[in-house]
């Protein structure tokens, strides 16, 4: 069943996707739809599959690996203090990994918590002001050869 995990993947083949920072290894590396929490990223496998388990094992290294590598990257150029990795597929049910930069400066009410407990309407995706940290996040993948 296609998803919209599938029409991303897509999209970022054929160079459309406007939240498209950068192919790595594992497939593709997305600015979220949602930016309240500057830097939330995702990885899309590329090919689309269910769930991590599907992988076989190089896969399934490549992905966790990406995962990790970003959240690398989003420490190194934000004032990140933690990152938060979620692969869920409740919703969506192909493979995908969010990657969520912590802030010392969230408020009190949700700095510990779920980041499902925000406003996801808050911070829609900007072109122009997401340009920036988008290229700074492809530049610190590819200087760690994880970007291709």
């Amino acid at each position: 069943m296609p998803t919209l995990i599938h029409q991303r993947v897509r999209e970022c083949r054929d160079g459309s996707y406007p939240k498209l920072i950068c192919r790595v290894n594992a497939g593709w590396v997305v600015l979220g739809d949602s930016q309240f929490l500057r830097g939330y990223s995702l990885v899309l496998p590329d090919p689309v599959v269910p769930d991590l388990n599907a992988l076989d094992e190089s896969r399934r290294r490549d992905f966790l690996l990406s995962m990790a590598t970003l959240g690398d990257v989003l420490l190194e150029i934000t004032d990140a203090v933690r990152i938060n990795y979620e692969i869920l597929g409740n919703q969506e049910p192909a493979l995908h990994g969010h990657v969520f930069p912590r802030y010392r400066d969230e408020s009190e009410a949700l700095r510990t918590r779920p980041v499902w407990f925000y406003d996801w309407s808050s911070a829609p995706f900007d072109p122009a002001r997401d340009r920036e940290i988008m290229q700074r996040i492809a530049d610190g993948l590819r200087k760690r050869g994880s970007a291709g």
